[in-house]
């Protein structure tokens, strides 16, 4: 498991200081008056590209680890780990065409996500067995079509919503870090080294696009990466489920809870004032505290400052993602108190929210 996450770190690595290098000219057609964009510069948005050859490599060098050189370290990758990366290729793919040449609408971006969701079931099986209450789980023991519609909803929705938080240098980035080691530490606790492996890996390969993401901006995820991060994280979460009956469905939920409720949320304020949920603005929670919380900056020159305060927002929305982490990996198993945090972060986010909008942000929080 160390050799593939030393092997995807370094694949990933070498692969965006190639991009950074060798190709920036793609960079030129973001245009500067998009309303996410808070930097300055031409710089590439091809991390995805690396994330997916890092990905790629370890996860195949895992399956002649398994298959060919007598699986030394009890992984059991087979030939079902090609089907997650033919599963991943459509969004992934998607996501990086429309980095390079910003124009594939969302509509057609959708359609690559789902039909990433679709192969996941057609390709892999996969379905949600249970929904941790037994009057829920009756009705997906009667309607199965329930769960592979949840499966196509996660693993087609998931992505978007990390493309909604990649905002700022090393956050999306740090988000899906964080929660692949989560997902990661719980299936080894069940004895999933196979579903571990894959996630360590991935975040890895994450790691190494942070080298060059974070602090200093060299190069964005962009939507491929966002992609990436969704659908591996999003197909991890429903085969821990339901692979291992001792992980509640609700745990992947509350290490999920911020990029999803941020989705949510989104498309409700949107819609309360009559915009489409696929038009960008800059309202979004990363936005706000970038806006009015982070401050403190120390230089003149005006991109520098730029990238200060930009890289200064991120590690607002770390703590916060922590806040959902911790307790999600300390109660994977217990249902009742994993919704219940669920709960406490919507509630949580909400007035967070409301407070920054009316400027009742407490003093300690802008220094």
């Amino acid at each position: 498991m160390i050799w593939l996450s030393v092997v995807a770190f370094i694949v990933a690595a070498l692969a965006a200081g190639y991009i950074v290098r060798w190709m920036r000219s793609h960079a030129s057609v973001y245009g500067n008056g998009m309303p996410q964009r808070f930097h300055f510069g031409d710089v590439p948005r091809l991390g995805g590209a690396a994330l997916l050859l890092g990905i790629g490599c370890s996860w195949s060098l895992g399956v002649l680890q398994s298959l060919q050189w007598g699986d030394p370290g009890s992984l059991r990758l087979g030939a079902w780990v090609w089907g997650w990366l033919v599963v991943l290729l459509p969004a992934a793919l998607g996501g990086i065409a429309e980095d390079m040449t910003q124009r594939l609408s969302v509509r057609y971006r959708l359609i690559l996500t789902g039909a990433s969701g679709v192969l996941a079931v057609v390709v892999l099986n996969l379905t949600l067995p249970r929904m941790g209450w037994p009057w829920l789980d009756a009705v997906l023991a009667a309607a199965p079509w329930l769960g592979i519609a949840v499966v196509v909803l996660a693993v087609a929705g998931l992505p978007h919503a990390f493309n909604i938080i990649d905002g700022y240098n090393g956050l999306a980035g740090m988000v899906a870090l964080i929660v692949c080691l989560a997902l990661a530490h719980v299936a080894l606790q069940v004895g999933d080294r196979a579903l571990a492996a894959l996630l360590v890996s991935t975040a890895a390969a994450t790691g190494g696009f942070l080298v060059w993401n974070y602090p200093r901006g060299m190069l964005f995820a962009g939507d491929g990466g966002a992609y990436v991060w969704g659908v591996v994280i999003a197909m991890a979460s429903i085969s821990l489920v339901q692979r291992n009956a001792d992980v509640s469905p609700w745990f992947p939920m509350l290490l999920l809870i911020y990029p999803v409720w941020e989705t949510i949320f989104s498309i409700y304020r949107k819609a309360v004032r009559g915009v489409s949920p696929g038009v960008a603005d800059a309202l979004h929670f990363h936005q706000l505290i970038y806006r009015r919380i982070v401050r403190g900056v120390f230089h003149d020159d005006e991109s520098r400052r730029m990238l200060m305060r930009n890289n200064r927002t991120s590690p607002y929305l770390w703590g916060f993602t922590l806040l959902t982490v911790v307790p999600a990996v300390l109660f994977w198993n217990n249902t009742l108190l994993l919704m219940a945090f669920c709960g406490l972060f919507v509630i949580s986010y909400v007035m967070a929210y409301l407070a920054i909008v009316r400027f009742k942000v407490p003093h300690w929080l802008r220094h």
